[in-house]
Protein backbone atom coordinates (compact mmCIF):
# COMPACT_ATOMS: atom_id res chain seq x y z
CA UNK A 1 0.00 0.00 0.00
CA UNK A 2 1.14 2.83 -1.10
CA UNK A 3 0.46 5.27 2.07
CA UNK A 4 -0.52 2.68 4.65
CA UNK A 5 1.76 4.40 6.83
CA UNK A 6 -0.63 7.32 7.55
CA UNK A 7 -3.17 7.71 9.82
CA UNK A 8 -6.49 8.02 7.79
CA UNK A 9 -9.81 9.59 9.61
CA UNK A 10 -11.80 8.26 6.25
CA UNK A 11 -11.84 6.69 2.95
CA UNK A 12 -13.00 6.68 -0.57
CA UNK A 13 -12.86 5.37 -3.71
CA UNK A 14 -12.14 7.48 -6.37
CA UNK A 15 -11.39 7.73 -10.57
CA UNK A 16 -7.79 9.98 -9.94
CA UNK A 17 -7.41 10.89 -14.02
CA UNK A 18 -3.56 11.73 -14.66
CA UNK A 19 -0.84 11.66 -17.44
CA UNK A 20 -3.40 12.82 -20.20
CA UNK A 21 -2.77 16.36 -21.29
CA UNK A 22 -6.18 17.31 -19.98
CA UNK A 23 -5.46 15.88 -16.66
CA UNK A 24 -3.24 17.38 -16.05
CA UNK A 25 -4.05 20.89 -17.20
CA UNK A 26 -7.05 20.10 -14.57
CA UNK A 27 -4.87 19.52 -11.90
CA UNK A 28 -2.35 22.53 -12.27
CA UNK A 29 -5.97 24.36 -12.53
CA UNK A 30 -6.98 22.67 -9.10
CA UNK A 31 -3.82 23.60 -7.87
CA UNK A 32 -3.96 27.42 -9.23
CA UNK A 33 -0.48 26.76 -11.16
CA UNK A 34 -2.21 27.76 -14.54
CA UNK A 35 -0.05 30.72 -15.85
CA UNK A 36 -0.96 33.24 -18.74
CA UNK A 37 -4.48 33.46 -16.94
CA UNK A 38 -6.90 36.67 -17.68
CA UNK A 39 -8.43 38.19 -14.90
CA UNK A 40 -10.91 36.49 -12.70
CA UNK A 41 -13.87 37.60 -10.42
CA UNK A 42 -11.83 36.02 -7.62
CA UNK A 43 -8.09 34.47 -7.05
CA UNK A 44 -7.85 30.74 -8.97
CA UNK A 45 -6.59 30.10 -5.23
CA UNK A 46 -10.22 30.21 -3.70
CA UNK A 47 -12.02 29.40 -7.30
CA UNK A 48 -10.57 25.64 -6.74
CA UNK A 49 -10.30 25.35 -2.59
CA UNK A 50 -12.49 23.23 -1.94
CA UNK A 51 -12.19 20.49 -4.79
CA UNK A 52 -8.29 21.22 -4.03
CA UNK A 53 -7.66 19.14 -0.58
CA UNK A 54 -9.37 16.28 -2.69
CA UNK A 55 -7.32 16.53 -5.83
CA UNK A 56 -8.37 16.08 -8.88
CA UNK A 57 -11.13 12.69 -8.98
CA UNK A 58 -14.28 11.61 -9.57
CA UNK A 59 -16.00 10.17 -7.03
CA UNK A 60 -17.16 6.09 -7.24
CA UNK A 61 -17.55 5.61 -3.20
CA UNK A 62 -18.11 9.08 -1.13
CA UNK A 63 -15.45 9.35 1.89
CA UNK A 64 -16.97 7.56 4.75
CA UNK A 65 -15.91 6.95 8.76
CA UNK A 66 -14.63 3.61 9.16
CA UNK A 67 -16.51 1.20 10.60
CA UNK A 68 -13.19 -0.49 12.82
CA UNK A 69 -10.22 2.98 12.94
CA UNK A 70 -7.59 0.19 13.94
CA UNK A 71 -7.85 -2.68 11.92
CA UNK A 72 -10.76 -1.73 9.09
CA UNK A 73 -7.75 -0.69 6.28
CA UNK A 74 -6.37 -3.88 5.65
CA UNK A 75 -9.51 -5.68 4.77
CA UNK A 76 -10.85 -2.70 2.83
CA UNK A 77 -7.67 -2.57 0.50
CA UNK A 78 -8.03 -6.23 -0.04
CA UNK A 79 -11.54 -5.98 -0.73
CA UNK A 80 -10.83 -3.37 -3.21
CA UNK A 81 -7.84 -4.85 -5.12
CA UNK A 82 -10.35 -8.28 -5.42
CA UNK A 83 -13.45 -6.07 -6.77
CA UNK A 84 -10.82 -4.41 -9.28
CA UNK A 85 -9.29 -7.79 -10.50
CA UNK A 86 -12.83 -8.95 -11.54
CA UNK A 87 -14.72 -5.88 -13.01
CA UNK A 88 -13.38 -4.82 -16.34
CA UNK A 89 -12.74 -1.10 -17.25
CA UNK A 90 -15.79 0.67 -18.64
CA UNK A 91 -15.79 2.86 -21.73
CA UNK A 92 -17.81 6.07 -22.00
CA UNK A 93 -18.32 8.84 -24.03
CA UNK A 94 -16.47 12.03 -23.66
CA UNK A 95 -16.33 14.42 -21.22
CA UNK A 96 -17.80 17.98 -21.42
CA UNK A 97 -17.53 21.04 -18.65
CA UNK A 98 -20.82 21.64 -17.48
CA UNK A 99 -22.44 23.75 -14.39
CA UNK A 100 -24.13 21.80 -11.57
CA UNK A 101 -26.13 24.10 -9.21
CA UNK A 102 -23.56 26.87 -8.60
CA UNK A 103 -20.10 24.73 -9.13
CA UNK A 104 -18.67 23.43 -12.59
CA UNK A 105 -17.17 20.16 -13.63
CA UNK A 106 -16.78 17.65 -16.21
CA UNK A 107 -19.38 15.47 -16.45
CA UNK A 108 -19.38 12.41 -19.38
CA UNK A 109 -21.70 13.69 -22.42
CA UNK A 110 -24.15 11.49 -22.48
CA UNK A 111 -25.16 9.05 -19.00
CA UNK A 112 -23.81 5.56 -18.46
CA UNK A 113 -25.80 3.21 -16.93
CA UNK A 114 -22.48 0.73 -16.82
CA UNK A 115 -21.06 3.30 -14.67
CA UNK A 116 -24.27 4.00 -12.44
CA UNK A 117 -24.13 0.43 -11.71
CA UNK A 118 -20.28 -0.30 -11.13
CA UNK A 119 -20.68 2.86 -8.49
CA UNK A 120 -23.49 0.91 -7.03
CA UNK A 121 -21.51 -2.39 -6.87
CA UNK A 122 -18.30 -0.44 -5.40
CA UNK A 123 -20.81 1.02 -2.71
CA UNK A 124 -21.95 -1.90 -1.44
CA UNK A 125 -18.49 -3.60 -1.31
CA UNK A 126 -17.38 -0.64 1.28
CA UNK A 127 -20.74 -0.51 3.29
CA UNK A 128 -19.45 -3.62 5.83
CA UNK A 129 -16.41 -1.28 6.08
CA UNK A 130 -18.84 2.07 7.01
CA UNK A 131 -19.28 3.23 10.42
CA UNK A 132 -23.26 4.62 11.04
CA UNK A 133 -23.61 8.13 9.84
CA UNK A 134 -23.10 10.23 13.02
CA UNK A 135 -26.58 12.60 13.53
CA UNK A 136 -24.89 15.72 13.27
CA UNK A 137 -23.69 14.38 9.84
CA UNK A 138 -27.31 13.32 8.91
CA UNK A 139 -28.51 16.44 10.10
CA UNK A 140 -26.41 18.09 8.30
CA UNK A 141 -27.39 16.46 4.72
CA UNK A 142 -30.78 16.99 6.01
CA UNK A 143 -30.68 20.68 6.18
CA UNK A 144 -29.43 20.68 2.70
CA UNK A 145 -33.57 19.75 1.62
CA UNK A 146 -33.28 16.48 0.19
CA UNK A 147 -35.93 14.49 -1.36
CA UNK A 148 -37.66 11.95 -0.06
CA UNK A 149 -35.70 9.37 -2.31
CA UNK A 150 -32.23 11.71 -1.45
CA UNK A 151 -33.38 11.24 2.49
CA UNK A 152 -33.75 7.45 1.82
CA UNK A 153 -30.12 7.24 -0.03
CA UNK A 154 -28.52 8.88 2.54
CA UNK A 155 -29.96 6.69 6.10
CA UNK A 156 -29.07 3.64 3.72
CA UNK A 157 -26.30 4.50 2.54
CA UNK A 158 -24.50 7.71 4.53
CA UNK A 159 -25.02 10.00 0.97
CA UNK A 160 -27.58 11.13 -0.65
CA UNK A 161 -26.17 11.05 -4.01
CA UNK A 162 -25.72 7.70 -5.11
CA UNK A 163 -27.66 4.59 -6.73
CA UNK A 164 -30.14 5.75 -8.99
CA UNK A 165 -28.76 9.39 -7.79
CA UNK A 166 -25.53 8.89 -8.89
CA UNK A 167 -23.89 11.07 -11.37
CA UNK A 168 -20.40 10.89 -12.34
CA UNK A 169 -18.09 14.19 -12.17
CA UNK A 170 -15.07 15.64 -11.86
CA UNK A 171 -14.95 19.06 -9.91
CA UNK A 172 -13.24 21.38 -10.88
CA UNK A 173 -14.39 24.76 -8.60
CA UNK A 174 -15.80 25.51 -5.07
CA UNK A 175 -19.02 27.13 -4.97
CA UNK A 176 -19.19 30.09 -6.93
CA UNK A 177 -21.31 33.50 -6.81
CA UNK A 178 -23.52 33.05 -9.54
CA UNK A 179 -22.22 36.39 -11.24
CA UNK A 180 -18.87 34.80 -11.66
CA UNK A 181 -19.86 31.58 -13.38
CA UNK A 182 -19.93 32.68 -16.54
CA UNK A 183 -16.09 34.35 -16.70
CA UNK A 184 -15.21 31.29 -14.89
CA UNK A 185 -16.64 28.91 -17.79
CA UNK A 186 -15.72 30.48 -20.38
CA UNK A 187 -11.95 30.29 -19.49
CA UNK A 188 -12.40 26.73 -18.92
CA UNK A 189 -13.92 26.12 -22.00
CA UNK A 190 -10.92 27.86 -23.70
CA UNK A 191 -8.07 26.19 -21.79
CA UNK A 192 -9.65 23.22 -20.93
CA UNK A 193 -12.03 21.88 -23.27
CA UNK A 194 -9.87 21.57 -26.44
CA UNK A 195 -8.29 18.84 -24.69
CA UNK A 196 -10.92 16.44 -23.28
CA UNK A 197 -11.28 13.12 -24.78
CA UNK A 198 -13.66 12.43 -27.43
CA UNK A 199 -14.18 8.82 -25.55
CA UNK A 200 -13.01 8.12 -22.09
CA UNK A 201 -12.85 4.73 -19.99
CA UNK A 202 -12.86 4.33 -15.97
CA UNK A 203 -10.00 1.77 -16.42
CA UNK A 204 -9.22 2.15 -12.03
CA UNK A 205 -10.16 2.99 -8.95
CA UNK A 206 -7.83 4.68 -6.30
CA UNK A 207 -8.21 4.04 -2.93
CA UNK A 208 -8.02 7.00 -0.74
CA UNK A 209 -7.68 8.33 2.34
CA UNK A 210 -8.34 11.75 4.36
CA UNK A 211 -5.31 13.22 7.15
CA UNK A 212 -6.49 15.11 9.96
CA UNK A 213 -6.09 18.38 7.84
CA UNK A 214 -9.00 17.33 5.65
CA UNK A 215 -6.35 16.48 2.93
CA UNK A 216 -6.87 13.19 0.59
CA UNK A 217 -3.98 10.89 -0.42
CA UNK A 218 -3.75 7.64 -2.40
CA UNK A 219 -3.19 4.51 -0.93
CA UNK A 220 -3.11 2.83 -3.88
CA UNK A 221 -4.61 2.99 -7.46
CA UNK A 222 -5.90 -0.51 -8.97
CA UNK A 223 -6.30 -1.39 -12.46
CA UNK A 224 -9.76 -2.77 -13.19
CA UNK A 225 -9.96 -6.39 -14.92
CA UNK A 226 -6.08 -6.79 -13.85
CA UNK A 227 -5.66 -10.14 -12.01
CA UNK A 228 -3.50 -10.58 -8.94
CA UNK A 229 0.08 -12.42 -9.76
Amino acid sequence: MAAAARTYKRYALYVTPDGAPWARVAQAWLEAELSDLPALPQPLSEITAAPRRYGLHGTIVPPFFPASPDTGLPALHAAVKHFCATHEPICTTGLRITQLGRFLALTPEKDSPALRLFASAALELCDPFRAPLSQADLQHHLAKGLSPAQEALLRRWGYPYVRDAFRFHITLTSRLPKRDLPAIRALLEARLAPLLPAQWSVDHLSLMGEDAEGRFHLIERFALGCQPA
